[in-house]
C-alpha cells in the first residue's frame, strides 16, 4: 500500500490524473476521455500484476458481518466506512486478474453502447440533441442576435444599466431559441461588448453579464444539458428506486412508492422553466443595481424614441390600453369563462368499456416487511386510509372486472356528455382569442392605420363566438361547423390581415415575433404534453430553416411568400387534423372527411415543398453547408464523449471504484449531507471539467445514491443542472470565459473577465440556495401542468 492508501483509492487517483492529464494536453476532450480510461487501466494492470495494489475488503465470512445481517442490516449499507471495526481481508485489486477484467470490460462496452448510444430506450430522446443543435446553429447563422440586441437596446438603453439588462434579455431569448452557449457568448461578445465599452461601461460588468447570459441556454428549455442529463437520470432513478423497493422487501417500486418511478425529459423541461427565468431575473436585477450604485460605469444610453411603423409615435395611453390592458382583459375573460363552465371541452368521445374497478391509493396486499417500509415512507395515516379504501372497494363488490358497454349504455354516456357540455368550445375560443390579440396588437402599434378593418375583425371575433354559442352544438359535425364559421372567420381574418401588416412594420415585433412563435411552438408542444422532445426538436429545426431562409430572401430584396404560405400550410394541416377524422379508409366515411383529407394532404405537400425550398435558398446562399457541418461536428463530439465516458466508467467499475464511492456516500445517515457533498464535488469539478464530462462520468457513479432516496428526482436533476451551468463561468477553465476571451478587444484583460464573472458565480450559488429553501420553484409547473 502506498502512503497507507487502499488500492481502490490509489486507482481512483490514477484515473483522475489520467483524465486531467489528457484534458490538459489540449487533445480533443471527446477522445481524451476514452484514452484516459485505456491508459489508466494499463497502469493499474501493471501495478496489480506487480502486487503493489491491495484492496482491504470487508470480510463477508466473518461472524461480525453475519451478526449485522442477522440484525436486519441491509448488505448495501455494510461497509468499512459505516462499520470501521469489521474484520477486513487483503485481496488483489482485480480478484480474477486484469485479463479477466479486460475481457469483461470489452463485453460490457458492447452492451453499454447498444443500451445507451445505438439501440437503447433513450436513443430517441438523444436524437433531439441533434435537432436542437441544428435549430440553434441555424438561428445563430440567421443573425437573430444582432437584430435582438439592437431592438432591446432601444427599449432598455435609456434606463440605468440598460445595455446590460438588454444583454440579459437577449441571452434568455437566445437560450430558449438556440441553447448553444459558445455561439451565444461569441455573438454577444462581438456585437454588444464594443458598444458597452464605448458607452463607458465597466469592463467587469460588461464581460460578466455577457458570459453569464450566454450560459442561460444550459438551463432554460430546450436545454441540451437537460436532454442529456434527463435521459441518463431517468434510467438511474428507475433502477435505483427498483433496488430500493426490493431491498426493503417490496416486490417493485410501483408498490413501494405508490406511483411509477418515471422521470422524463419533458417533465424536466417543465421543472427548469421557472429556475431559468429566475436566473435571468437575478442577472438583470444585479445589472440594474450595479448601475444605481455606480452610475458612472453603467450609464443610460439615449437612443431613438420608441415609435410605431413609419416613424409613427405611439402614446403611452394607447400603448398601455391596446398592448397591455386589452390583451390582459381578453385572456382574463377567457380564463374566467372557463372557470364558470362557459368555455370548455365539447368532446363527446366515450369509452366502450366500463371503468375498471377503483383501486386504493396504496397496495395493501404486501408482505409484513414491505408494509413496515411503506408505513415508514408514507406514514401511518396514509396506510390506514389505503386500507379503508380497500375495505370499501371489497364491500361494494367492485371486484367485478370492466366489461363492454351495451349500445344503450354508450348512448346514455354520450347523452350525459352532451347535456354537460359548455356552450363555447375550447378550440374555437382559443383561435378567436389569438385573432383578437393580433388585432389588439395591430391597433396598439399602428393607431393611424387601425381604422375600419380592425373593428371589422373584432366584429368577426364577436360574431364567431355568438355563432358558436347559438348555432354550434357538441353534436354538430366538423364540416357544418366550418360552414357556420365561414363568414365570422372571414371577417376576423380580414381585420387580422390589416393588423399583421401594421405589426410587420414595427421593428421590435418584426424581430421578436418570428423566433418567439417558434419557441412557443416547440416548448408549448413539450410543456403541454402534446408530444415528446424529439418531434418538437424536429419542428424547431424545420422552423429555424424556414425562418433563416425567409430572412435571407428579405436581405436580398426577394419575396419570401412561398415560405410564409408554407408556414400557414403547417397551421392548416394541424387545424384540419385536430378538427376532422381523417381515417377515410373506415366504413361510413362522409364527404366532408374526404374533403378534409384532401386539404390536409395538399397542406402537407406544400409544407414539405416550403421546407425543401428553404433548404435550397440556404444552400445557394452558402449557409446550409456550414450549418450541417457544424451540427455534425457538435453532435459527433457529444456522442463521442458519451462513448468515451462509458469506457472510463467501466474501468472505474472493474476495480470496484464505483462501489467504493457509493459505500462512502451511503455511510452517511442524512440524505441532505450526501446531496450537499455531491453538489460540492460537482461545483469543484466544474472548475476543471466541462458539463459533458461531469454528466457522463460523475453522475452515473453518484446517481444510484442520490436518486435512490426520498428526494424529488425533478428537484435533484434541476439542482444538478444549475450547478453544472456554473461550470461554464468558474475560472480558470470556464468555457464561456474562453469563448469571450477569444472575441474581447485587447484592452479587456483576462483578469477583468475573471473579476467580472465572480458576482454571477455568487448569483448562481444564491439561486441554488433559493431552490434548496424553496423547492416549489422547481415542482410547481409540473404539478400544475400534470393536473
Amino acid at each position: 500500500m502506498f502512503f497507507g492508501l487502499d488500492g481502490v483509492e490509489i486507482s481512483l487517483i490514477v484515473v483522475l490524473l489520467c483524465l486531467f492529464g489528457g484534458i490538459m494536453t489540449g487533445f480533443p476532450v471527446a477522445f481524451a476521455i476514452g484514452g484516459a480510461g485505456v491508459l489508466a487501466f494499463g497502469i493499474l494492470a501493471g501495478l496489480d500484476s506487480a502486487g503493489l495494489l491491495v484492496h482491504r475488503a470487508v470480510d463477508t465470512a466473518s461472524p461480525a458481518y453475519h451478526a449485522l445481517l442477522g440484525q436486519g442490516v441491509n448488505p448495501l449499507a455494510i461497509s468499512h466506512f459505516r462499520y470501521p471495526d469489521l474484520p477486513r481481508i487483503d485481496q488483489p485489486l482485480f480478484p480474477g486478474g486484469w485479463e479477466l477484467a479486460m475481457d469483461r470490460n470489452l463485453s460490457f462496452i458492447v452492451n453499454r453502447m447498444n443500451e445507451r448510444v445505438f439501440a437503447g430506450q433513450g436513443i430517441e430522446t438523444l436524437l433531439a440533441v441533434l435537432m436542437f443543435v441544428m435549430m440553434g446553429i441555424t438561428l445563430e447563422r440567421s443573425r437573430i442576435a444582432n437584430d435582438l440586441l439592437t431592438s432591446m437596446a432601444r427599449v432598455f438603453g435609456p434606463m440605468p444599466g440598460g445595455l446590460a439588462v438588454s444583454v440579459v434579455v437577449v441571452g434568455a431569448f437566445l437560450a430558449a431559441s438556440t441553447g448553444i452557449v459558445g455561439a451565444t457568448v461569441v455573438t454577444m461578445g462581438l456585437l454588444s461588448l464594443p458598444t458597452m465599452l464605448r458607452n463607458r461601461y465597466s469592463p467587469e460588468l460588461a464581460t460578466g453579464v455577457i458570459a453569464a447570459s450566454g450560459t442561460l441556454g444550459q438551463i432554460i428549455p430546450p436545454s441540451i444539458v437537460i436532454v442529456l442529463l434527463g435521459t441518463l437520470a431517468g434510467d438511474i432513478y428507475a433502477t435505483a428506486q427498483e433496488t430500493r423497493a426490493i431491498t426493503v422487501g417490496c416486490p417493485d417500486a410501483l408498490t413501494y412508492l405508490g406511483k411509477a418511478a418515471v422521470l422524463s425529459v419533458g417533465t424536466l423541461f417543465q421543472s427548469a422553466l421557472l429556475p431559468g427565468i429566475l436566473l435571468a431575473v437575478l442577472y438583470a436585477v444585479y445589472a440594474f443595481g450595479f448601475a444605481l450604485f455606480d452610475p458612472r460605469h453603467a450609464p443610460p444610453v439615449r437612443g431613438e424614441v420608441a415609435s410605431g411603423p413609419g416613424g409613427e409615435v405611439v402614446t403611452r395611453g394607447e400603448a398601455l390600453t391596446w398592448l397591455v390592458g386589452v390583451p390582459v382583459g381578453l385572456v382574463a375573460a377567457v380564463v374566467l369563462a372557463a372557470q364558470v363552465g362557459i368555455v370548455g371541452s365539447q368532446d363527446l368521445t366515450v369509452d366502450t368499456v366500463s371503468s375498471a374497478a377503483p383501486s386504493a391509493t396504496l397496495r395493501t396486499n404486501v408482505p409484513e416487511q414491505c408494509k413496515a417500509a411503506m408505513i415508514a415512507l408514507h406514514g401511518q395515516a396514509a396506510w390506514d386510509r389505503a386500507e379503508a379504501e380497500q375495505a370499501r372497494i371489497a364491500a361494494s363488490g367492485a371486484e367485478v372486472r370492466s366489461h363492454a358497454l351495451s349500445p344503450e349504455e354508450i348512448a346514455a354516456a354520450r347523452g350525459a356528455r352532451i347535456a354537460g357540455a359548455p356552450p363555447l368550445g375550447t378550440g374555437i375560443t382559443a383561435l378567436f382569442l389569438l385573432v383578437a390579440l393580433v388585432l389588439a396588437g395591430g391597433r396598439g402599434t399602428a393607431p393611424s392605420r387601425a381604422g375600419a378593418p380592425i373593428w371589422i375583425g373584432f366584429a368577426g371575433v364577436g360574431l364567431g363566438l355568438v355563432a358558436d354559442w347559438l348555432l354550434i352544438a357538441p353534436t354538430t359535425s366538423a364540416g357544418a361547423t366550418a360552414v357556420i364559421l365561414l363568414v365570422p372567420a372571414g371577417l376576423a381574418l380580414y381585420g387580422c390581415r390589416e393588423a399583421a401588416s401594421g405589426l410587420a412594420r414595427n421593428p421590435l415585433v418584426r424581430v421578436v415575433f418570428p423566433p418567439l412563435l417558434l419557441i412557443v411552438a416547440v416548448l408549448g408542444s413539450i410543456l403541454g404534453g402534446i408530444t415528446n422532445p424529439t418531434p418538437a426538436a424536429a419542428l424547431g429545426a424545420a422552423g429555424a430553416i424556414m425562418l433563416a431562409a425567409h430572412r435571407r430572401l428579405t436581405d436580398d430584396n426577394r419575396s419570401g411568400r412561398i415560405i410564409v404560405w408554407a408556414a400557414f400550410s403547417i397551421v392548416i394541416m394541424i387545424l384540419v387534423g385536430a378538427s376532422f377524422d381523417l381515417r377515410v379508409n373506415l366504413p361510413g366515411t362522409r364527404a366532408e372527411q374526404y374533403i378534409a383529407f384532401a386539404v390536409a394532404q395538399a397542406a402537407y405537400h406544400f409544407a414539405v415543398f416550403g421546407i425543401l425550398y428553404s433548404c435550397w435558398v440556404l444552400l445557394r446562399a452558402g449557409v446550409l453547408g456550414p450549418v450541417v457541418r457544424e451540427t455534425a461536428k457538435v453532435t459527433s463530439m457529444v456522442f463521442t464523449i458519451l462513448i468515451g465516458s462509458q469506457i472510463l466508467n467501466l474501468v472505474v467499475i472493474s476495480f470496484g471504484g464505483e462501489t467504493y464511492i457509493q459505500d462512502f456516500l451511503r455511510s452517511f445517515d442524512s440524505e441532505t449531507a450526501v446531496f450537499l457533498i455531491v453538489m460540492l464535488v460537482l461545483f469543484i469539478l466544474g472548475f476543471v471539467l466541462d458539463f459533458l464530462e461531469i454528466v457522463y462520468i460523475v453522475v452515473p457513479i453518484v446517481g444510484p445514491v442520490i436518486y435512490g432516496g426520498t428526494m424529488d428526482p425533478k428537484w435533484v436533476t434541476i439542482m444538478i443542472a444549475v450547478n453544472l451551468q456554473t461550470s461554464f463561468l468558474t475560472p480558470p477553465f470556464g468555457f464561456a470565459l474562453f469563448y469571450l476571451r477569444g472575441v474581447a478587444p485587447s484592452e479587456v484583460t483576462t483578469a477583468q473577465i475573471y473579476r467580472g464573472v465572480v458576482p454571477f458565480v455568487l448569483i448562481q450559488i444564491a439561486a441554488l440556495l433559493l431552490l434548496w429553501l424553496v423547492p416549489g420553484v422547481v415542482t410547481i409547473v409540473p404539478a400544475l401542468l400534470g393536473r
